[in-house]
């Protein structure tokens, strides 16, 4: 690649400010298309923050005394909506002269090419072409407008015409057409235009939604111990162990140490668990007969609801339940009266209500209010976003032997998610939706993704496709500003790196109060149980994982689904995974941290060496002005902090940070270590890639084992200055200590500090390139490493 086109395409990566026609215009006066327009004089409106887009509507209610078929003695009508060259189709109904249909059809302005929109009445033949009834015919520019909030046009009766529109014949239908804007609330279970294409199920999987995330707990199980468990062979005693499962989430106590009838155990099960509860918690006491054999001595199932929840970390009372001898069913039932005892077990459970159930990384979580509602504060601002279009989107299947898309939009803030419609085959569709968040907390994240609708009909079964994702923090953006950009859809693709297309978004973060914004930032980011009881790193992890399961799962049980393979590019649900790229990514974004640090030690190197003697000597004077007033060491170093805040202001980020590929290390992947970050698992590749592979991780672990191993040296050798292990370097390092100790008693502090600080910064005639007797001395102490094998 030429450095030309390496140039334009890191152009390409890059956010790109858009100036849309934001807002509402609406023709003068309101009810019918006239010269001249206004601009909205509201200062909030629904659709603020996206381009207007008109549409006809016509809404098709019902009709009455149709005639009937002279053949057969029956009707089966349909209506059949046509402009220019769409036609929209009701259902038809059988043997109905009376029928309702409740119908709504939109066609957009942009595409409309006709004067005169037709509404036929047609009966629906088995055999032949189906039957003409009668029409109506409406004059497009004698259409009204209707201005939202204005309430919805009342449909009317209209009688039908005969095909030459010369009489009236029988029948007549009930309409309502009208011109309106997407804010229209008929907009949203609307047939459009730009899906006239799809037919049956398809309809469904290409209107907008709103989804709204399940209402996530913490189950925490506290098994605590059982009393007269019996095993099969009662001449031993059992080793215990509980199994307790809720759903697809399995979880196991450690085994008893001791064999005994009354085994104690008292840990925790954490699971995932959702409203409305449908799964039950289905606790076995299992004893350890062999390593490859366990046997069932009991068992109970307990319904969700009958535990307690619990708001804050006081104690949960416990309860004994009694076990079900596990053999003995419905067709045993009578034995169960011959016991003399039963078996039972001692927990503690509750439903955890003031945690927060993570089911995204904390790296870009949108949300950290507790499950429980009475502990939920009040919002500190509100989030709007415009999704208005998608430019250059790239083909992402055939149709007819030509490449085409079919785009829908998903976004992310909170538990709830929302859903554009889908735009059949375009590759720049144009959305112009909006939607509204409450913020809780603004160190949050929004997620967007584009995706590709492979749902609608004849190309169903295969999962959607990914086109692009964009995150933006909200704690970066300006209040009361509207963002307009155009963002870059980056993919990672075993190929490399390709830009998919862009989508272009409006977005505004307005402040409700920013006392309660200022103050959210003294606060922890989870609510306080996660600090007062806190998970293990793996309890989080496995936590995590579920919660996302049981999120995707229950989206995809809504009508239309949001499916599995969408939830889980959105939560990130393979960000844990081993990625070669990833892991150099994060490696120079540390290096990077250190940038500073190491210019500033490089600075004082040159300070020290006198490279530039007027600085050198400007920094004698600074160190002999703070030696004289310590007090003013602190103050010093806040002042200078603050000075560079306000200069860095000039400079500040004036848009929302974006997918950055040179941070994310993607322009310079290696197409092996791609190959192997999409690698399944566990793995599908062949054994010599695998071989490869493994040897390369060999020797990166080998370096990075070099490097611990170095850093534990140093700190055995600095344990080792008090620890006698070398009695000569110990012996010299305690009378040192002693003498330094009078020296510094008696020798004022000011003076040692003085002291000190020029013989750092002495001149380089008096310095000598051999290393010092510090290091020569520290260098010589004794480490373990000689220990290990």
């Amino acid at each position: 690649m030429n450095p030309a086109t390496a140039a334009n395409q890191k152009e390409e990566f890059k956010l790109k400010d858009t100036k849309p026609q934001l807002g509402e215009r609406w023709p003068h006066g309101g009810t019918r298309g006239g010269g001249g327009w206004i601009s909205s004089e509201r200062a909030t409106s629904t659709y603020d923050l996206v381009e207007q887009m008109f549409y006809l509507y016509v809404r098709v209610v019902k009709a009455k005394d149709l005639p009937t078929n002279p053949v057969t003695g029956t009707i089966d009508p349909y209506v059949e909506v046509k402009l220019g060259n769409y036609k929209g189709k009701t259902q038809h109904f059988e043997k109905k002269p009376n029928p309702e249909w409740h119908q709504v059809f939109a066609f957009s302005k942009e595409k409309i090419q006709s004067s005169i929109l037709e509404v036929f009445v047609r009966d629906r033949e088995m055999v032949g072409r189906d039957d003409y009834i009668g029409r109506v015919i409406f004059d497009m520019n004698e259409v009204p407008t209707r201005v939202p909030p204005d309430s919805p046009l009342a449909p009317q009766w209209y009688r039908l015409e005969d095909r030459r529109g010369e009489s009236k014949v029988r029948g007549e239908v009930m309409l309502a057409v009208w011109m309106g804007t997407q804010a229209d609330e008929a907009f949203p279970d609307a047939w459009h235009t730009d899906a006239s294409s799809v037919q049956g199920e398809g309809v469904f999987n290409i209107r907008s939604k709103v989804y709204v995330s399940p209402k996530l707990w913490y189950l925490r199980v506290n098994v605590i111990e059982a009393q007269d468990v019996e095993p099969h062979d009662k001449s031993q005693l059992p080793q215990a162990f509980v199994k307790a499962q809720v759903g697809n989430q399995i979880l196991k106590t450690k085994v008893c140490p001791q064999k005994t009838q009354n085994p104690m155990w008292n840990e925790d099960l954490i699971f995932v668990a959702a409203e409305p509860f449908e799964e039950q918690l289905y606790l076995t006491v299992e004893n350890k007969v062999t390593s490859a054999k366990d046997e069932v001595m009991g068992r109970i199932i307990l319904p969700l609801h009958i535990f307690e929840r619990r708001l804050d970390h006081r104690a949960v009372h416990s309860k004994w339940f009694n076990l079900e001898k596990f053999g003995f069913g419905a067709l045993e039932g009578d034995k169960r009266h011959e016991l003399k005892f039963s078996s039972r077990i001692h927990l503690r459970v509750c439903l955890e209500g003031a945690y927060h159930v993570l089911d995204e990384s904390t790296m870009y979580i949108s949300d950290q209010r507790p499950t429980a509602r009475q502990l939920w504060k009040n919002p500190i601002g509100i989030l709007e976003v415009g999704i208005l279009s998608a430019q250059g989107l790239q083909p992402m299947k055939n149709k007819e032997g030509k490449g085409s898309t079919d785009a829908y939009c998903v976004a992310k803030y909170g538990q709830k998610w929302v859903r554009t419609r889908t735009i059949i085959e375009s590759l720049n569709p144009k959305w112009n939706e909006q939607y509204t968040w409450e913020v809780y907390d603004p160190c949050t994240v929004i997620t967007l993704g584009v995706f590709d609708n492979n749902h609608l009909g004849g190309s169903g079964g295969k999962n959607d496709s990914r086109i692009g994702k964009v995150r933006i923090r909200l704690s970066t953006l300006e209040t009361d500003k509207i963002y307009t950009h155009s963002y870059p859809l980056l993919v990672l693709q075993p190929s490399g790196l390709k830009k998919m297309g862009e989508l272009q978004l409006a977005v505004r973060f307005t402040c409700l109060s920013l006392a309660n914004m200022i103050y959210l930032y003294s606060h922890p980011l989870l609510p306080k149980m996660h600090y007062l009881h806190p998970f293990t790193v793996n309890q989080l992890d496995s936590l995590r994982y579920q919660a996302m399961n049981i999120v995707a799962v229950r989206l995809g049980r809504a009508e239309p689904p949001l499916r599995k393979e969408v939830v889980e590019y959105m939560l990130d649900v393979d960000s844990h995974m081993w990625s070669m790229r990833r892991s150099k990514a994060n490696f120079f974004r540390i290096v990077s941290l250190f940038s500073g640090v190491i210019a500033m030690s490089k600075w004082l190197g040159e300070v020290c060496q006198w490279k530039n003697p007027i600085t050198t000597i400007l920094v004698h004077v600074l160190f002999f002005i703070l030696i004289c007033y310590p007090e003013l060491i602190l103050p010093t170093m806040f002042l200078y902090m603050f000075l560079i805040g306000i200069w860095n202001y000039r400079y500040r980020p004036r848009h929302p940070p974006h997918m950055d590929t040179k941070l994310s290390w993607a322009e310079v992947a290696h197409p092996d270590e791609l190959d192997e970050e999409f690698d399944t698992f566990p793995t599908s590749k062949a054994q010599d890639v695998i071989r490869m592979r493994y040897d390369r991780l060999r020797s990166v672990a080998g370096r990075i084992q070099t490097v611990v191993g170095d850093m534990a040296t140093q700190g055995e050798r600095f344990l080792a200055l008090l620890s006698w292990r070398d009695p000569r370097a110990t012996s010299l390092f305690v009378l040192f200590c002693l003498v330094a100790a009078v020296a510094l008693y008696v020798t004022p502090f000011k003076i040692m500090a003085l002291v000190a600080g020029l013989y750092w910064l002495r001149h380089p005639r008096f310095r000598s390139k051999l290393p010092s007797v510090p290091s020569n001395f520290f260098r010589r102490l004794p480490s373990r490493a000689d220990s290990m094998l």
